[in-house]
């Protein structure tokens, strides 16, 4: 993945944003004063190896809205991959999940964790097996899909919402300047809308309203965040 980004001296750190390679891998640091800790991905160790053991399994909201119950694992797209964290949760339960990752930083972050987890080994290359990225625009991607199509289109569009989570907190103030907000997540939605052949699951902060120009015909709610979920076929 070419990214057209300067290469900076150790001695002119000006920039807003530094990416960094490191013997821990790629990671977007922040500059200033009162900066957040760097964001990298990291499928192996952490949070997500956390979530992977303790998450719930298939009770947690995000494969609830995808509609795995039983042995159903159903082919997921995720359309707005960011750090792969929804999609690695539904591959560790056993999803085939293609993640679309518009902007090149962040594609690159999640390729790199990609790569490590796989070089690792263990159970954890054996989930990263079942995710694939492409770095791309979603919506005409989407449009022009020329690939097995997926039962579940999955987005999480970038919402100007405010979460007092300290890692959300994190993550939004270092990829607001990057990804901006999503103001094209009706355009998103009516392509996922398209291409899906069973299901549209749009994740959304607690009280935000649906996207306009469609009606989700169920809903699922958490302390934080809700899933609008748009039917198209039963699975």
């Amino acid at each position: 993945m070419q990214l057209d980004v300067p290469l900076l001296a150790p001695d002119r750190l000006e920039a807003g944003l530094l990416l960094q390679v490191g013997e821990t891998g790629l990671q977007l640091q922040a500059m200033g004063a009162d900066a957040p800790g760097p964001v990298r991905v990291d499928f192996a160790e952490g949070a997500l190896a956390h979530r992977r053991l303790y998450g719930g399994g298939a009770g947690q909201m995000v494969a609830r809205a995808a509609g795995l119950r039983g042995s159903l694992r159903p082919s997921v797209l995720d359309a707005t991959a960011g750090l792969g964290r929804d999609a690695f949760v539904l591959a560790a339960l056993g999803c085939q999940v293609i993640m679309i990752e518009r902007q090149p930083v962040i594609a690159a972050l999640l390729a790199d964790g990609l790569e490590r987890a796989r070089l690792a080994g263990g159970e954890t290359a054996e989930i990263v097996g079942r995710m694939r990225l492409i770095q791309a625009d979603a919506i005409v991607t989407m449009a022009d899909w020329n690939e097995p199509i997926p039962q579940v289109v999955h987005l999480d569009p970038m919402f100007p919402h405010r979460d007092k989570s300290a890692l959300v907190k994190k993550e939004m103030r270092v990829f607001r300047p990057l990804a901006g907000d999503d103001l094209d997540a009706p355009a998103l939605l009516a392509a996922a809308l398209a291409l899906a052949s069973h299901r549209v699951a749009v994740k959304r902060p607690r009280k935000a309203p649906a996207i306009a120009g469609h009606k989700p015909s169920a809903e699922l709610s958490g302390q934080s965040s809700r899933y609008d979920i748009y039917g198209i076929r039963k699975l």
